[in-house]
């Protein structure tokens, strides 16, 4: 696991069985807060992602911290907060019942009260170590691609993005190999090896033939990560890249080919983890940068600063947070502080663009996996046919993507130690801040609003994450 600004815990797994409720609709001086605490395990407690009543006050107290947020001052654009709809996740939610299935997508995808509004996925170009085994697009040598071929995800993963896509048409997808087919590589094995430099040009073929079977699906592909965890080859399957290699790629190949088939899919390279900026650095550094839109990273290594560190190499170049897994074992509240700081906070705050958990759903075996794949990995969803447990990546992502529209903007606001927050502005004008509360005692602190005379005091609970909702177009 990466290391922690707050820590985590470890401990049994507690899985919320509640799905969120529609909260009662309460106005207390134009300002909401919705909060899930670690002690949310069960339903027991409480719901999770509970509006809060009585916790906001007018006026100003000038023995608390003040968060101060300055919605003049706008950072980058908010592409959204989601999942990796896995080649697994997608055979559960397909074997549901037709009932079962619309009802849990309209709950996941939709934007009504009760509802999440997931609003960016991350899926796999073939298969990635959660599905049942490793497989590609093209099993057969053949430099044309002629037996190209999308007919496995056809068979889960495809209906259901048309069932979230007639939810939400405007969902944005980020594709991401695993491995390319073995006849491409160094070792002829889905596990490790090398892209063979004779297969450049065919393997940017293979990217250009996914999107386009992908649209003709009706399925546009956002973006595209040119190899997940490319510095890991003990995964099945798996890819080990150089930096150097994948510059090379992108500029000689995937680049030029998107070109020549005007395809506007963005390429986004690395897709790994903080502890090294330098692999992105020195793509941003090579031939390859006019061909990439940014870089992308997960947080198993290093620390969050990372992202910004690599921002600060070409600000015009974006960045992402494109997975982090929960452990099986791992304890409720331990894994929702910690993922919420360091990934919910924390990204923004370092200039990301999306948030995603790893795996959308499993079941309760944690299954399906490759053999060599993961075993560990909690989905946000524990699926067995028509039950639907929600775990702690379902309530972390809720809290941002329920709130956070797509083409929202971050905004500037302060720390506040043991408060951290990050701030943003939506398309209609609300102001939505992220927060938690990492000790163990209920803290309030005065909120204002650059441009306007209204202060309030906040009182958030121990131990709790939340979300803060500012309408600013509410008139008093």
């Amino acid at each position: 696991m990466a290391t922690s600004i707050s820590g985590i815990g470890c401990g049994d797994n507690n899985e919320n069985k509640t799905p969120i409720p529609p909260p009662p609709v309460v106005e207390v001086d134009h300002v909401q807060l919705y909060v899930t605490s670690r002690d949310d395990v069960n339903g027991q407690k409480n719901q999770g992602l509970r509006l809060l009543e009585d916790v906001v006050a007018t006026g100003e107290d000038e023995s608390y911290v003040t968060l101060r947020v300055d919605q003049n001052q706008v950072y980058q654009e908010i592409d959204g907060f989601g999942f990796t709809l896995t080649g697994g996740s997608a055979m559960h939610i397909n074997s549901m019942s037709s009932a079962s299935r619309a009802a849990l997508l309209q709950e996941l995808f939709g934007r009504e009260e009760g509802q999440v509004g997931v609003n960016y996925l991350r899926v796999s170009i073939a298969a990635s170590d959660l599905d049942a085994s490793p497989f590609s697009y093209a099993e057969v040598e053949d430099e044309t691609l002629s037996n190209f071929s999308i007919s496995k995800d056809k068979e889960h993963l495809i209906p259901v993005l048309k069932e979230i896509l007639a939810i939400n048409p405007s969902i944005k997808i980020l594709g991401t190999p695993w491995s390319p087919p073995t006849w491409m590589k160094s070792n002829n094995a889905y596990k490790g090896g090398s892209l063979l430099v004779d297969k450049y040009a065919t393997y940017a073929d293979y990217f250009v033939k996914y999107i386009q079977a992908y649209a003709a699906e009706g399925i546009t592909i956002d973006a595209i990560t040119v190899q997940n965890e490319p510095l890991h080859d003990g995964n099945n399957p798996s890819l080990y890249m150089e930096a150097e290699e994948m510059a090379k790629f992108i500029a000689e190949q995937l680049g030029p080919k998107f070109q020549a088939a005007n395809i506007s899919t963005k390429i986004i390279t690395y897709d790994h983890n903080c502890d090294r900026p330098d692999y992105p650095i020195s793509i941003i550094n090579s031939n390859a940068n006019q061909y990439i839109n940014g870089s992308a990273f997960h947080l198993y290594g290093g620390d969050i600063s990372a992202l910004s560190s690599v921002k600060t190499a070409d600000t015009s170049k974006s960045i992402y947070f494109t997975e982090q897994w929960v452990g099986a074992n791992e304890d409720f509240g331990g894994a929702l502080m910690w993922h919420f700081e360091n990934m919910f906070i924390g990204a923004p705050r370092n200039w990301s663009r999306n948030v995603l958990e790893w795996n959308l759903a499993s079941d309760a075996n944690l299954q399906p996996h490759t053999e060599g794949g993961c075993t560990e990995c909690l989905g946000a969803l524990t699926i067995e046919g028509n039950t639907v447990n929600r775990n702690v990546a379902y309530y972390t992502v809720a809290h941002a993507s329920k709130f956070i529209p797509s083409g929202s903007y971050r905004v500037k606001s302060n720390n506040m130690g043991d408060l951290p927050n990050v701030s943003f502005i939506t398309p209609n004008g609300k102001i939505i801040t992220l927060l938690m509360n990492n000790s163990d005692s209920q803290k309030k602190f005065n909120y204002k609003l650059t441009g306007t005379d209204k202060s309030y005091i906040i009182s958030i609970p121990a131990n709790s994450v939340g979300t803060m909702v500012y309408d600013t177009n509410t008139k008093a």
